[in-house]
């Protein structure tokens, strides 16, 4: 199944096992199908050691760091970091075949949404991908996937974390379609993982990095704070930006220094490694496709270390595990956390207080001295004007208690105005308990806190590693025989068994003068070089009184390391034979069509007034104001057992975007046979299709393209709730080409946020017990520094929903829609009383009838806006 290893030294049993593997297709040349990739924990003992790499410094950082496989991207059109350096072809060969030589592997993100006139170009940068040496892809689009799926089926698919699983039936659900591999959500905790692993699906779980306040996939903030997506691959993070939570009387409830409600720490799990492996983790997986190569190259080595240290039953030593932890926070990082890991989502897991890099504490300011001011020149370098320029001088003495070295960048931040730092650098190597003088540009208060943000030594050993001086060398076992009269012969084999090569040459003659012993024969034949190999284990054959020249030894070794790196490089090369071509929009759109069983054909019924609420007095509000079609929150239908529909009016459960194990119980049983239901993931899809339920997809699941629309539709959709984040045309293009009934929210307030993380602790209240928290009953909002108010509200099981800032009136394209086949048209009331839920509702039905009376559309309601409908997303 391709080739794994991190290029450094493995437990003898480790090396033992990986020679033993198979590799007689690898050998004969014949083009590589990789197998279902969870042999890489069980071959190995430990998750494979996945890394970023936003381009190709990063990703030589990452090989030299001992990364067992790295992700990346071609292009910067589909990938969820287009902001990235990312790679051309050219330099994207490159680095697949030195990593393919190392036995590293490579993913290749394509992990976005995609529109369906994109759909070739997505299928033609992964076929070219795949061609160049790409060993999987990455992805989030349902219709992406489909798509890669059936026209090229050698190719390993992973499922991207954008495509928010979170429990073992959506991973089955997934299994089913192929892939080799689901990447979780970072929410789960170990008990979870374990649960989910015992579907026999490789599982990749977040190990360390940023963290993203809502649930991937389900994030709407950006886009609708701007036009930049985090679907697209284009996030703005208006999460790490300041914020308070305000009650429903314009009052700031936030607590004194908490400004950052929405900004978690950093995820750390190099603690937990073992019960992370114990669970059935396949595969760690670092953040940081936007992060510098010393950040990269601190990151991954200091895992590597903790994961070789645990596959060889080895406990850290102290001074081992403080290497590895120093690594991590002069590391760029805001603080950490593993609540999830334990299922917590509390206060500890949040930086309220700052966004930007924290590094390491070492130490307090004890003296600082103003030295004054004076002039310094700048400019005047390639030709430029030289400008003198003021400037004010301070030295500043700093007692450490953890190490610094020569070159560290400091920063020094008071306690009473942390807005306030300074940075410096360290003027030397010191030790804790040393006082070192820095120069600075002004004196600051003694007690204020100093950080290593940056490590100069892990700068320098990076900056190494990103030009390819640090690769790594894939081990061999190495087998000479010489036997006299007989050619003499060198062969090599790969330790993880995925290569091997054999050179034979001159016939061995009797020695002359002093015979070859087995010692001059490793000696020679062990010397590499530069070669991307390097010998682990010798086996000699060698007869008494064998006589030969070492400079022909030297030879045969090279030509058993030349024919070794082309049987490890012959899978790449032979991926052409018998690939399918990528065809056009055309030919994919007929197609489709055939893969229904009949051509696509518009979603037929009368248009229908729906409303989703999430009270039973709000819902007898809407029926009354003219729904036809009622959706109600999970909380809600408890409450409605009473409730009175008029005829033809129907209940549908408006499932949540979120369904972990732990939903199961609450969730499942408003799934029923032959009934509609609105699912928010692939998990309550799958259930629908079982029970043979009428399932709605909601918009949370993205469908941008025909294809997804197609491939959810075979996966048991009998409706497609479309996304606010399509514009008017491309709405109306899906809901001309989908064979069941589409719908969208016409007006309301459009949901930006999902979190696990309760925003209301902000408010340093918290009593633990959501169902009794007043806190939570009441209204709340999140003011921006523009002073816009996006509305709150978090439920019973402690789960935030933020919603936009300004709410979106659809109304007025209504012609429009219901011209491209569009039969729902949605009034979401989640956020209104039973006067304004009955207005809103009212107004669609108003809207509705007037269209089709012929009569013109509504103006849009003032203080309202037309969302994406004329803006389309980057």
């Amino acid at each position: 199944m391709g080739t794994f290893g991190s290029g450094k030294a493995a437990p003898a049993e480790a090396q033992a096992s990986r020679a033993c593997e198979s590799i007689e297709g690898v050998a004969a040349g014949r083009p590589h199908i990789p197998a279902v990739p969870h042999s890489f924990r069980e071959r190995h003992g430990v998750p494979e050691l996945l890394a970023p790499a936003g381009g190709p410094e990063q990703f030589n950082a990452a090989l030299a760091a001992g990364a067992d496989a790295i992700y990346c991207a071609l292009g910067s059109d589909f990938n969820a970091r287009r902001g990235a350096h990312n790679f051309n072809y050219e330099t994207f060969g490159r680095a697949c075949r030195d990593a393919h030589l190392v036995g590293c592997r490579v993913y290749v993100t394509v992990n976005v949404v995609i529109r369906t006139d994109e759909m070739p170009r997505a299928l033609a940068l992964v076929r070219k991908a795949w061609l160049l040496g790409a060993d999987a892809f990455i992805i989030q689009d349902w219709g992406l996937l489909m798509e890669v799926r059936r026209r090229f089926p050698q190719m390993e698919c992973h499922v991207s974390t954008q495509a928010n699983v979170h429990d073992a039936r959506g991973v089955a659900w997934c299994r089913d379609l192929g892939v080799g591999r689901v990447t979780l959500s970072r929410e789960l905790s170990v008990d979870e993982i374990a649960t989910i692993a015992r579907e026999g699906v490789e599982l990749e779980g977040f190990g360390h990095g940023a963290l993203c306040f809502c649930y991937s996939g389900v994030c709407m903030m950006s886009s609708l704070k701007g036009n930049r997506s985090a679907n697209r691959g284009l996030c703005a993070q208006p999460c790490r930006l300041p914020y308070e939570l305000l009650d429903g009387r314009g009052r700031v409830v936030s607590a004194e220094g908490r400004g950052r409600p929405l900004c978690p720490k950093d995820y750390c799990t190099v603690d937990d490694l073992a019960r992370l492996n114990d669970a059935g983790l396949g595969s760690l997986k670092v953040e940081g496709r936007m992060k510098a190569p010393d950040y990269v190259h601190s990151v991954v080595s200091s895992y590597r270390l903790a994961l070789d240290e645990l596959a060889a039953g080895r406990t850290s030593t102290p001074s081992e595990s403080d290497l590895i932890h120093d690594r991590l926070r002069r590391a760029f990082n805001r603080d950490f956390t593993d609540s999830y890991l334990d299922h917590r989502s509390d206060d500890d897991m949040m930086s309220y207080e700052r966004s930007n890099n924290r590094g390491e504490l070492v130490g307090s300011v004890v003296g600082s001295r103003d030295l004054g001011g004076g002039k310094v020149r700048r400019g005047g370098s390639n030709g430029g004007r030289e400008r003198l320029r003021s400037k004010t001088f301070a030295e500043i003495d700093v007692l450490l208690d953890r190490p610094v070295g020569a070159g560290d960048l400091l920063e020094l931040r008071p306690q009473d105005d942390s807005s306030q730092f300074l940075t410096a650098h360290a003027p030397s190597d010191a030790l804790p308990g040393d006082t070192i003088s820095c120069r600075a540009t002004r004196v600051l208060p003694r007690g204020s806190a100093v950080r290593v943000i940056r490590s100069k030594r892990a700068m320098d050993d990076a900056a190494r590693a990103a030009t390819g001086e640090l690769r790594p060398r894939r081990g061999v076992d190495v087998r000479v025989v010489s036997h006299l009269g007989q050619p003499f012969a060198v062969e090599l084999v790969c330790c993880d068994g995925s290569a091997s090569a054999r050179a034979e040459g001159f016939v061995v003659e009797p020695a002359r003068t002093r015979p070859v012993t087995r010692e001059d024969l490793v000696e020679h034949v062990g010397r590499m070089g530069s070669s991307p190999f390097e010998p682990r284990s010798f086996e000699v054959e060698l007869d008494e009184g064998c006589g030969m020249g070492f400079s022909a030894v030297h030879a045969l070794r090279a030509r058993a390391v030349e024919e070794l790196t082309r049987q490890v490089e012959a899978p790449v090369r032979a991926r052409a034979e018998g690939l399918a071509t990528v065809p056009d929009l055309r030919d994919i759109e007929l197609e489709l069509g055939n893969l229904r069983g009949a051509p696509a054909t518009q979603g037929a019924g009368a248009a229908e007034v729906c409303a989703l609420v999430d009270d039973l007095d709000s819902a007898e509000a809407a029926v009354k104001a003219g729904a036809t079609r009622l959706y109600a929150t999970p909380e809600a239908l408890r409450d409605m057992d009473g409730l009175v529909l008029p005829g033809g009016c129907v209940l549908v459960p408006w499932l949540d975007e979120v369904c972990r194990e732990c939903d199961h119980e609450r969730l499942d049983a408003l799934v029923r046979p032959g009934a509609p239901c609105a699912v928010g993931n692939v998990s309550e899809l799958a259930l629908a299709a079982r029970r043979g339920a009428m399932a709605e997809v909601r918009d949370c699941i993205p469908v941008h393209n025909t294809s997804a629309a197609v491939a959810l539709e075979r996966a048991g959709a009998a409706g497609i709730w479309l996304s606010p984040e399509l514009t008017l045309e491309e709405g109306c293009a899906l809901a001309r080409a989908a064979s069941v009934p589409t719908g969208r929210m016409v007006l309301g307030r459009t949901r930006a946020m999902t979190s696990e993380h309760c925003v209301l602790q902000v408010a340093d209240r918290c009593i633990h017990d959501c169902p009794r928290c007043a806190l939570r009953r009441r209204p709340h909002s999140l003011r921006a520094t523009d002073g816009s108010l996006m509305p709150v509200r978090t439920d019973v099981h402690g789960r935030s929903r933020i919603y936009a800032a300004t709410p979106l009136d659809a109304t007025p394209e209504l012609p429009e829609l219901l011209a491209a086949g569009m039969t729902r048209f949605m009034a979401d009331c989640t956020l209104l009383s039973p006067d304004e839920a009955a207005s809103a509702v009212g107004r669609v039905a108003a809207a509705l009838k007037a269209v089709q009376a012929g009569r013109p559309p509504l103006r849009r309601l003032a203080n309202h806006d037309s969302g994406h409908l004329f803006e389309a997303i980057d």
